[in-house]
């Protein structure tokens, strides 16, 4: 069956953001519509740590432009008898709704024919009274959009009907989307935010033609940040906690009449955890292991100096799964102004 169905079938969403909490970072969760509670309540993926507020994508940008977030995933969606209750009454008002003879209402027969009659049709088995007598020992699952996806066909490619899974049991090997610690931990990746750390300088925001700006991150304010995504309904849980690593900053000085310090402009991590080195009395004559010389005034104007700091992000789930993920870039701008130095003729 297609989405075209499904889509008549669910008339309301799968899941829908809202914000649950407040404080350092945010706390949201993505939760179905409808007022169930218990057992047969929507699943629910909830999002902790450094993620960004009511649902929304975070600042987060991946350094590999072959990669994304899934569009859609099968999660948990109700109990039988819930799911009897929503699928026999839109089935109803499909079947009466205006134009739904010929094609489509023989659609709507067969699909209800599905969930009714467990031979189902052709090879595809079927489900006595909406598996009714197995209540509370499974749910079924749909299609979930992600909200943040922007391709609308991407969006709603998850468009096989509604099926059911048994409490403790994998979801059948053809549903290649269903949800997966894997696939939570690109979710808790494409939420994550992280902090707009401005860069230190010195000098700061003012500086002179031909004099060495140095460029510095603490440790103190350039450490990793964590973001986790989780689902937990009765006979089925996991999550995964996606973890970014600051490990280099790269300086763009908003012209090319500048020098960088080192030549690529990339400033790697030192030992111990900071990147490039506080200016100090004493060293105007050095060159900064990290920094930026500009080489004209930037006029009545100043210059964007760009500082985007690169993190390798990794994540860890249930059942000891894990791996890497693509690096992920934040950068921040910062308005320079560069003066003329003024010498005075004896």
């Amino acid at each position: 069956m297609s989405l075209a169905l499904s889509t008549i079938i669910l008339t309301e969403p799968a899941y829908a953001a809202k914000p649950v909490g407040s404080g350092k970072g945010a706390d949201t969760e993505q939760t179905g519509g409808g007022d169930r509670t218990g057992i047969y309540a929507a699943a629910q993926i909830h999002y902790s740590g450094s993620v960004a507020k009511n649902g929304s994508k975070g600042n987060v940008t991946s350094s590999d432009v072959n990669w994304d977030p899934p569009p859609c995933w099968y999660a948990p969606y109700l109990g039988a008898k819930d799911f009897k209750k929503e699928m026999s009454a839109n089935l109803e008002e499909a079947a009466s709704t205006p134009g739904m003879a010929g094609t489509p209402g023989a659609a709507i027969s067969e699909t209800q024919r599905h969930y009714e009659d467990e031979l189902g049709w052709a090879d595809t088995p079927g489900y006595k009274d909406y598996n009714v007598a197995k209540d509370g020992e499974g749910m079924f699952w749909a299609g979930v959009e992600n909200p943040n996806e922007p391709d609308f066909l991407e969006r709603n490619s998850c468009s096989e009907l509604p099926f059911w899974v048994d409490n403790g049991e994998a979801p059948p090997p053809q549903y290649e989307e269903a949800i997966t610690p894997e696939i939570l931990a690109a979710l808790a990746y494409q939420h994550m935010q992280l902090p707009d750390t401005k860069v230190a300088l010195a000098p700061a925001q003012t500086t002179k033609v031909n004099l060495p700006t140095w460029a510095w991150l603490d440790k103190a304010v350039f450490d990793e940040v964590q973001a986790t995504a989780a689902i937990n309904v009765p006979g089925f849980a996991i999550e995964a906690t996606t973890t970014a690593k600051p490990v280099s900053l790269k300086l763009e000085p908003g012209t090319e009449d500048a020098e960088s310090y080192p030549a690529s402009g990339e400033c790697t991590i030192n030992d111990n955890g900071s990147i490039g080195e506080p200016y100090a009395k004493g060293k105007a004559d050095q060159t900064p292991p990290c920094g930026l010389k500009y080489l004209r005034s930037s006029g009545n104007d100043t210059f964007d100096l760009q500082a985007t700091i690169t993190w390798e992000i990794a994540w860890t789930g249930t059942g000891g799964a894990g791996g890497d993920l693509p690096d992920g870039t934040f950068g921040t701008t910062q308005a320079i102004t560069v003066e003329e130095i003024q010498s005075v003729n004896r």
